[in-house]
């Protein structure tokens, strides 16, 4: 429920992806009104469309997942623009008419990991890669909503069918298949659950509109992740090493990617270890393969 405990009329756009689908999950369950919209029902690059059909609507608070992924940016410069840009502003100025929340996702992709220590939301971006910069843009526009809060989120994982780096690991240590590991990338994973709860608990709550780096505590780099899998795992499994520099990518990827969550646990949203996020999720059962339903949320000309 919403801090004067009445539910709120909430929109998940990219509601298809698997973050999009946890989050309605939590909204739902916390009691609140969902309309869970994926691609095909709201193509966000079409702006009066979308203004069109929010404003009709009037949610209370949008929560946007949506983003056009990291390779495919520097492939599309042009897509990656509407989507990871001019999409969210179109969402703040729905936002405005509506008096509405807006709730974005970004990246540590907005730095260009050239730090020791993890990163805190006053420092300043420096993205190396068209995803990171179309983000940053993103992170801009989404600050034109009356109230809004920008959550940089990185290596997401919690779905055993799941593409993430992450997940893919699970599945190949679980196989007992050789993994190898980058030994020189540092980063502070994110489990998608731990994610969905601290998105409900802002959007209730009373927070300051402003940036939130939203990982579970600690950092690490993908080999030490992928020792601590096989060992809650208990496979015999083994990990090599590898360097990220004989990595061909046409994305420049931060090397030291860590983020501090401590605004966040300021709030008293404090994420767990990632060591504890990684246990959780490796006890989790698997997720339901029924669909979400988009909602029931009709037209209304007043807030109620």
């Amino acid at each position: 429920m919403s801090r004067s405990g009445v539910p709120l009329r909430i929109f998940v756009t990219g509601a298809g992806g698997q973050l999009g689908q946890t989050i309605v999950r939590e909204l739902r369950r916390g009691g609140h009104e969902v309309a869970a919209l994926t691609r095909a029902a709201l193509d966000l690059t079409q702006r009066e469309q979308v203004l069109e059909r929010l404003v009709k609507l009037r949610p209370q608070a949008i929560v946007n997942t949506s983003a056009f992924g990291v390779e495919a940016s520097e492939e599309d410069p042009k897509t990656a623009l509407a989507v990871n840009a001019f999409a969210v502003r179109t969402l703040a100025e729905a936002c405005r008419s509506a008096d509405a929340t807006l709730l974005h996702f970004s990246s540590d992709f907005v730095f260009d990991g050239t730090v020791t220590s993890p990163y805190r939301e006053t420092d300043r971006p420096n993205p190396g890669s068209v995803y990171g910069a179309t983000k940053l843009l993103g992170e801009w526009y989404a600050a034109g909503a009356p109230r809004h809060f920008v959550l940089r989120v990185e290596s997401l994982f919690g779905n055993p069918e799941g593409k993430s780096t992450i997940d893919r690991m699970c599945a190949d240590i679980r196989a007992g298949r050789t993994v190898s590991a980058f030994y020189d990338r540092t980063v502070s994973p994110v489990y998608m659950i731990d994610v969905a709860a601290a998105t409900r608990r802002l959007l209730e709550g009373k927070a300051a509109s402003g940036v939130y780096h939203c990982v579970n505590a600690g950092f690490t780099t993908w080999h030490e992740l992928a020792v601590e899998l096989t060992r809650q795992i208990g496979s015999p499994s083994s990990v090599v090493p590898v360097s990220a520099d004989g990595l061909t990518s046409k994305v420049s990827r931060p090397k030291f990617a860590a983020l501090s969550n401590e605004k966040l646990a300021n709030l008293g949203i404090e994420l767990p270890s990632w060591q504890n996020a990684l246990g959780r999720a490796l006890a989790a059962p698997p997720p339901t393969a029924t669909p979400i339903p988009p909602s029931g949320i009709r037209p209304t000309n007043s807030r109620g």
